[in-house]
């Protein structure tokens, strides 16, 4: 496996996305399965190597120690956060970190050069992260506000966390199936914010970035 580099980190970030939200699917598709905190320990930490290419001098955590002290680490907070009933704070430690990591994409994919793949793929991430964050502010009303959307129960924030990040995505794309709808009106707030933000950001950024592959390729021609 190709070390992280500015590169290719997007490509590691990508998957690290996927298989949080696959994770995330097949917890909640069967019930009986155990270790919340450590799968979700775990993708955090998929998510951190792909980010982590964007510093490109700092290099514990592309260690073998550094994976697992970081894993535990994080497997120690949830643990600890758990017991303390510190629901909220744990959701708004994850709603920073994918706000740190949509910045950090944002400057390598805006503010980079030549477009090539790894920018291509940035762009996707960029996309997948802001599905994730609405998904934080989601759960956090959920938990907080009964009600708050039909289709949702109030419970802690992980075990909703796979309806919450389907409803999301379904509202970025506007593809709307209408399963799940907000009822709080701090939700339908987000709910109509996120879907203007998801098309906006099909049109004008995608477009653009493909426009610029466009312009650099003939000029080379």
């Amino acid at each position: 496996m190709k070390p992280v580099s500015e590169k290719n980190n997007f490509i590691y970030l990508t998957i690290g996305i996927i298989l949080l939200l696959f994770v995330s699917a097949m917890v909640d598709q069967f019930p009986g399965l155990a270790g919340h905190q450590l799968v979700q320990a775990f993708s955090v930490i998929n998510l951190a190597v792909g980010i982590y290419g964007f510093r490109a001098s700092h290099l514990f955590f592309r260690t073998g120690l550094g994976l697992v002290v970081a894993t535990i680490a994080i497997i120690l907070i949830g643990i600890f956060m758990e017991e303390l009933q510190l629901y909220y704070m744990h959701l708004l430690i994850l709603l920073s970190f994918y706000l740190w990591a949509i910045w950090l994409a944002g400057k390598q994919v805006l503010f980079s050069g030549a477009i090539d793949a790894n920018r291509i793929v940035g762009a996707i991430c960029i996309y997948l992260l802001m599905g994730l964050i609405w998904a934080m502010m989601y759960l956090f009303i959920a938990q907080a506000i009964p009600g708050a959307f039909n289709g949702i129960k109030q419970m802690v924030w992980y075990h909703n966390f796979a309806d919450v990040a389907y409803y999301s995505f379904v509202t970025l794309t506007t593809l709307g199936y209408g399963d799940i709808s907000p009822v709080a009106p701090v939700a339908r707030f987000l709910v109509y914010m996120e879907a203007v933000v998801g098309v906006f950001y099909m049109a004008i950024l995608v477009a653009s970035l493909v426009g610029v592959g466009i312009n650099e390729a003939q000029k080379k021609n």
